[in-house]
């Protein structure tokens, strides 16, 4: 409930944190992974980037939006696992991953990565996570669970 998602079209803005006193220090970039891939690689060094500086006279404009859960229907399982607690962002996570990888192999279409992670969700009872063994058994039953759903079981 802490987190609040914005859409911005434009992807400059990677990242906003408010802080206690209501100032906002943003991350912004062009919309390139590579720059945010080498800092995890590179982090704590700053190395030189592989993409040209951010030029904001050339951004020009940016915008804002709040998200149409129905449009970004992971997001919306996202905040729902999240609130839920317990083994649902395991699940989440794990079912997201084999449909993901799924859509890469062309096995299933973008639209169907959500209905995926819905039904595998649907597939768990909720429990408190009490331990990471516990979890990674989650993260494998929800694996197997998905898998047997993207090839038509129930």
């Amino acid at each position: 409930d802490d987190i609040e998602v914005v859409v911005h079209p434009q992807s400059i803005i990677h990242s906003l944190v408010e802080f206690s006193d209501g100032s906002v220090i943003a991350q912004l970039g062009w919309p390139d992974m590579r720059l945010p891939i080498q800092y995890a690689l590179s982090w704590p060094q700053r190395w030189s980037p592989p993409v040209p500086a951010l030029d904001l006279v050339m951004v020009a404009g940016m915008t804002f939006e709040k998200p149409d859960m129905n449009r970004f229907a992971c997001l919306a399982y996202a905040i729902e696992a999240g609130r839920a607690g317990g083994i649902m962002p395991c699940v989440l996570n794990a079912a997201n991953e084999v449909a993901v990888a799924a859509f890469l192999k062309r096995q299933i279409g973008f639209t169907e990565i959500s209905a995926l992670i819905r039904k595998t969700m649907d597939s768990f009872s909720n429990q408190p996570a009490v331990s990471i063994d516990q979890l990674l058994t989650v993260d494998a039953l929800a694996r197997e669970k998905a898998e047997v759903i993207l090839k038509g079981g129930v």
